[in-house]
């Protein structure tokens, strides 16, 4: 079936910007074939660094004949009336249209069959209303056109079953050229773009134009031209000679996801060289050497066999030479060496300067204007992280006081001020050059991490209760000026820090009660300057129990059972609190659980219609000489006898024995349902009855609220 080919030629689109454009040309081409009535069987979008491009492949030739019907006037209705509907119909006599009675009289009805329109003649407008509303974040104009692109755009192929799309006339004003002046008009000056089947191959390698008879063509003359059209082919391209070339000096490429994915959008033809960092620069920290390499210059790094980072690197080029790429080998290494020697310039200088000696410096930058300067922040976390630290097992207070001062002293450094992106890194080596404990040090180092889900997160207790404190007195200090997260909104990403904070906890299983933590917290800052006012802890904490939900649905952990454990309140042990669901997801999944839970909701609804119905609350316990069936004796003595286990085992945090112990009242509870009438003639019996369905959910409330999970 015929195929459609789009590509549009520009000057270099944004790396970051490609896969998201590929994305959108195909979902708006594809949605507007859909609601012209064209289907098709595949679809498929391309980037590289200077062309968009897409192939619509088993579209039909035309848009399918549709039959529309239309109801006329009244029979026996006057004839202008008739002719009205005649000529709106486009028919010419009633003998064309039918009499059908509808219940409600008799009336006219036209069939009118509507012929579908080519589908050449469609795509034009398809393609041009695209262009026109093309979603790029920035977008610019050049020469005398009002139309924007994210760079210039030189043409477009659009070809459809072998022939060139025409542009729906004067559609889209692009270019340099002026166009004529309409008399009468104001004299916007603008030229007009033309669909056609010609474009070019690599801008140094072959840039001879050519034109395309179809996709296949297309794709295959561009490869002979050097531009390989699928970033999936040049990621792999550049992985391939990557590891050839690593593999052949003994060496791995250091992962780097985000710099593959950059550099595989600033490459048609990727021709991947090997250079070498002067030795000279070997002794600076590694992080400074690769984040300068991939900030500054797009350089892959190289690790030995020890993982250790080796004095070479790889950089992609966008060309192939006939000395085999030594000249760039050597302009780039030209390059870093200059780089790099601004780098140790900073190592050297800002050895010369304590950390103990860069912390009065933390007052002249602001942390928020209303939550104080760094200097107002480091002590406050000094304070919080004692605190902290006396519940974390093997912190030493007075290492976590060392370290929550120094944690931000190197944001006066110039290395930091260079590279933004290594604070607290720095800083713990200044730190070890200085003779700190390792301990104090990599707390520094550590105290912002994780940053991430793929981030490693500390484990040392003093790291721990720094990087803890830091986090608590972020989100403290923003809820309490209202600053909080709102919908996509997080511009100081207290999202990002509050899993930070929960992953800390959990991984080191700290069993640290989070509302005290909060409250100890409030305190500091009540103590500072005036311009932070009180807030809902509560609020924070259904915050920590909103990302909880987050981190734990990745690891098939139900949202509605955190809810459950949440809603029975004062719950901010974090530990405890994902052993309970742990413990009520396995009760769940058992067949007494299931048939619990559904018993729990039955007794629930049932208290809850009749409590509503007659103005009053069932609580406190059955009256034991109102239990005259036998079933509803055997639950009473089953709810007493459990309900002992459960209080017990529950305060052991013994979860797995009170679920159990939960599980032995299913037998009871359906023989309950099965003979006892609830419901019945007597007042005092049913109330009776109500209070024992109700001492079921109460019993039942002391694991968890049952009424938050779903099913």
């Amino acid at each position: 079936m015929p195929e459609l080919l789009l590509e549009l030629l520009s000057e270099e689109i944004p790396a970051r910007m490609q896969a998201r454009a590929a994305e959108d040309l195909k979902r708006l081409v594809t949605e507007k074939l859909k609601e012209a009535g064209l289907e098709f069987t595949s679809a498929a979008a391309y980037a590289t660094p200077r062309r968009l491009a897409l192939v619509v492949d088993g579209l039909p030739l035309a848009q399918p004949d549709v039959t529309e019907e239309k109801r006329g006037p009244r029979v026996g209705a006057p004839d202008q009336a008739i002719q009205g509907f005649l000529k709106g119909a486009g028919l010419t006599t009633l003998d064309q249209c039918e009499k059908r009675d509808t219940g409600k009289g008799e009336f006219w009805f036209a069939n009118i069959k509507k012929v579908g329109l080519q589908t050449k003649d469609i795509l034009g407008r398809v393609i041009v209303d695209v262009l026109v509303g093309f979603p790029w974040p920035k977008t610019m104009s050049w020469g005398y056109s009002k139309f924007r692109w994210t760079r210039p755009l030189k043409s477009v192929i659009a070809v459809f079953d072998g022939q060139v799309v025409a542009a729906p006339g004067r559609s889209i004003a692009i270019g340099n050229v002026k166009a004529e002046v309409i008399p009468g008009q104001i004299a916007d000056t603008e030229l007009y773009l033309q669909f056609g089947r010609e474009t070019v191959g690599h801008r140094f390698l072959d840039s001879k134009p050519f034109t395309v008879a179809s996709f296949a063509d297309y794709r295959a003359r561009l490869l002979n031209a050097r531009v390989i059209l699928d970033p999936a082919g040049r990621r792999a391209a550049i992985e391939e000679q990557a590891k050839r070339l690593a593999n052949a000096e003994g060496l791995s490429v250091k992962p780097d996801e985000p710099l593959i994915e950059e550099v595989t959008g600033l490459v048609e033809w990727p021709v991947v060289l090997m250079g070498r960092i002067d030795q000279a620069f070997m002794d600076i920290p590694p992080e400074v050497l690769t984040t300068t390499m991939r900030t500054n210059q797009k350089y892959f790094s190289l690790l030995d066999k020890d993982g250790r980072l080796a004095p070479r690197f790889l950089v992609v080029a966008n060309m192939e030479t006939a000395d085999k790429g030594k000249a760039i080998v050597t302009g780039n290494e030209r390059v870093l060496r200059a780089r790099l020697s601004d780098a140790k310039f900073f190592w050297d200088q800002d050895r010369r300067v304590k950390l103990e000696e860069r912390v009065p410096a933390l007052k002249d930058i602001v942390f928020h204007a209303q939550l104080g300067t760094v200097a107002d922040k480091v002590a406050r976390i000094q304070t919080l992280a004692a605190a902290i630290a006396s519940q974390i097992p093997g912190a030493d207070v007075d290492q976590v006081r060392s370290a929550a001062l120094l944690a931000k002293a190197d944001l006066t450094s110039g290395m930091v001020g260079e590279f933004p992106e290594l604070q607290g890194i720095m800083g713990g080596y200044y730190a070890i050059c200085e003779g700190e404990k390792k301990a104090v040090a990599d707390a520094i180092a550590e105290h912002y991490a994780p940053l991430g889900p793929n981030d490693r997160c500390p484990t040392s207790p003093v790291s721990v209760a720094v990087a803890l404190a830091d986090k608590i007195d972020s989100l403290v200090g923003f809820f309490s000026i209202g600053e909080k997260p709102t919908g996509s909104k997080d511009p100081f990403a207290l999202r990002r820090a509050t899993l930070g904070a929960i992953r800390l906890i959990l991984e080191n299983r700290l069993r640290l009660r989070l509302r005290e933590v909060i409250r100890e917290s409030d305190a500091i800052y009540a103590e500072q300057p005036a311009g932070v006012r009180g807030f809902s802890q509560d609020e924070l904490l259904n915050f920590f129990a909103d990302r909880l939900k987050v981190a734990l649905r990745e690891k098939g952990v139900r949202h509605d059972l955190i809810s459950a454990v949440f809603a029975l309140g004062g719950e901010d042990d974090l530990v405890r609190l994902l052993a309970r669901v742990d413990a009520l997801k396995l009760f769940l999944e058992s067949e007494d659980g299931a048939n619990l839970l559904t018993a729990y909701k039955r007794a629930s609804n049932i208290v809850r219609i009749e409590e509503k119905k007659d103005g009053r609350v069932y609580n406190g316990a059955a009256d034991m000489t109102l239990l005259r069936e036998p079933e509803e004796k055997a639950l009473v003595a089953a709810l007493t006898a459990n309900s002992t286990t459960i209080e017990a085992s529950l305060h052991q945090e013994d979860f797995a024995v009170a679920m159990s112990a939960m599980a032995r009242l299913r037998s009871s509870v359906d023989a309950f349902f099965d003979k006892v009438t609830v419901n019945c003639e007597e007042p005092e019996l049913r109330a009776n009855r109500l209070r024992l369905l109700s001492q079921i959910r109460s019993t039942l409330g002391r694991v968890a609220d049952f009424s938050q999970i779903e099913g």
